[in-house]
């Protein structure tokens, strides 16, 4: 296939996974860079393009009024070439996308909320898809840790409605979402002191499942909690029984959050699956969130990758504390296709206490007017 694209991206490069896909294109539609992306998901054991992947291509290329070639389930290199910008007044406000399968509905989101903050329409989503996954945010991840720090961005409202429960291996979820778009860059943010945790709280979910279920993973999670020194007034875990016709297929899982008094927030979740009790989920669950408390960063490792495109677009110097151990793949990455398609200049900082922190000088990117 002949390149039609200035700008080359290795799809095979460190995590060589989705997510260069998902940060190259929205880049590519904000910018107006029209990119290739070769490689892709090279190293998996199944190469190339899934099912959820093509989807969120498709989604994008709706939004950015894109040419998009090679977009086929199993193709290892597609074209994305951005049409109208997606900062001028459009007709089409309302977008939808259906990955058919269990793929994610937080990675659709992930692809397509980047084109949708900057301009100055509301816009709505509907996508579906699986809502809670073990390869992908869970829908309550993205609504309790990720949603709150991209509103300390400046991004005014991004409100999320679980009108259906997706689970693997059925999927059949769905998510309505609003966006509040700005017209101004995105705010800096530094997240450097983490001070106390304030609480912790959580969500643990079922469907098609025996009523102890939720309580089960709630009880798990709090006991491990306690064992490792967290009060009973520090932690607030709810669980909720979804209606069967409000479902697709039976399934569960439990997403726990600590807020921190610095402005952190941190979070870790477990998915049910077929002979683990109940318990023993909610306590993965907590031994997760107790192992990134531990760490002794304002973020955690799922949060970090999902924050480095908002550093890079937002005006001015951003600083983010990373727990001990070094940066993720996911996160070396998204600074790597930064570095590819925008100006914004990332500093890794690896302390003596074997903390990492992440500055990055943003472009200040503004949505054209008129």
């Amino acid at each position: 296939m002949t390149s039609i694209s200035k700008f080359i991206i290795d799809g095979s490069v460190l995590e060589g996974g989705g997510q260069i896909l998902r940060n190259s294109i929205a880049l590519s539609g904000l910018l107006s860079k029209p990119v290739s992306i070769q490689k892709i998901r090279n190293g998996r054991q199944q190469p190339g393009l899934k099912n959820q992947h093509r989807t969120g291509l498709e989604l994008a290329a709706a939004i950015a009024s894109a040419e998009l070639i090679g977009a086929t389930n199993g193709s290892t290199e597609v074209h994305f070439t951005p049409g109208k910008s997606t900062n001028s007044p459009q007709d089409t406000t309302h977008y939808e996308a259906d990955s058919v399968t269990a793929g994610a509905t937080t990675l659709l989101l992930q692809i397509s909320l980047p084109l949708l903050i900057f301009g100055s329409k509301t816009h709505t989503l509907t996508l579906k898809g699986g809502t809670n996954a073990t390869q992908a945010p869970q829908i309550d991840y993205t609504r309790h840790v990720f949603l709150p720090m991209l509103r300390r961005f400046g991004v005014p409202s991004v409100q999320l409605d679980i009108k259906r429960r997706g689970y693997f291996p059925k999927g059949g979820g769905e998510l309505y979402i609003q966006i509040e778009p700005t017209t101004a860059p995105l705010h800096a943010v530094k997240c450097l002191e983490r001070g106390s945790v304030r609480s912790i709280n959580g969500i643990a979910h079922f469907a098609g499942l025996p009523g102890h279920i939720g309580k089960d993973m709630v009880k798990g999670a709090e006991d491990a909690l306690k064992e490792a020194g967290y009060a009973e007034n520090e932690v607030n875990i709810e669980y909720k029984r979804e209606s069967n016709d409000n479902t697709v297929g039976a399934g569960s899982g439990i997403v726990l959050w600590a807020e921190l008094d610095g402005g952190g927030i941190l979070g870790a979740s477990a998915v049910g699956r077929k002979g683990v009790h109940a318990s023993k989920v909610g306590k993965e669950a907590a031994e997760g969130l107790i192992r990134q408390l531990d760490a002794g960063g304002c973020v955690d490792e799922w949060l970090q990758d999902q924050l480095i495109i908002l550093m890079a677009l937002a005006e001015g110097d951003s600083e983010i504390l990373c727990g001990r151990g070094g940066l993720t793949l996911h996160t070396q990455t998204a600074i790597w296709v930064m570095e590819q398609l925008t100006n914004a200049k990332f500093d890794v900082e690896e302390l003596p206490t074997d903390h990492t922190i992440i500055r990055c000088k943003g472009i200040g990117y503004a949505p054209l007017q008129g």
